[in-house]
């Protein structure tokens, strides 16, 4: 008898160090995001990168590359011109550059797309 309890206590504790040692999943990531630690080894960050945004009816701030600047604020030798749901308009002296929260994603005014598809005649 002690021998089956001892037994089933040492299978209890190895299932147990299995459980443990497997990675959990995230269940709000979405299905083809890839892991962080995967981007930031494959593509480091080659400029400044829009992580977060702020709008409030009295101040719009931006978090670039955990730096937080607001609006018409300085960052680096750029002045932060705009600031949207998901974009960041940075004015440097010769040129001026979008950061978007999600990048190759633009956000569209879903009425003007079903007003020209409704001019065309084509069915939505």
């Amino acid at each position: 008898m002690s021998r089956l309890l001892c037994a089933w206590f040492f299978g209890c504790c190895a299932g147990a160090a299995l459980a443990q040692a497997a990675p959990l999943a995230d269940p709000t990531r979405p299905p083809n995001a890839v892991p962080e630690s995967a981007a930031e080894s494959a593509a480091p960050a080659a400029g400044p990168r829009l992580q977060s945004v702020l709008i409030s009816p009295t101040r719009r701030v931006a978090v670039i590359s955990g730096q937080a600047v607001a609006q018409g604020g300085k960052y680096g030798e750029a002045t932060v011109a705009s600031i949207t749901e998901s974009a960041v308009l940075l004015r440097y002296a010769g040129r001026s550059e979008t950061l978007r929260l999600i990048p190759g994603v633009e956000k569209r005014d879903r009425r003007a797309v079903d007003a020209t598809a409704s001019d065309k005649g084509t069915p939505r």
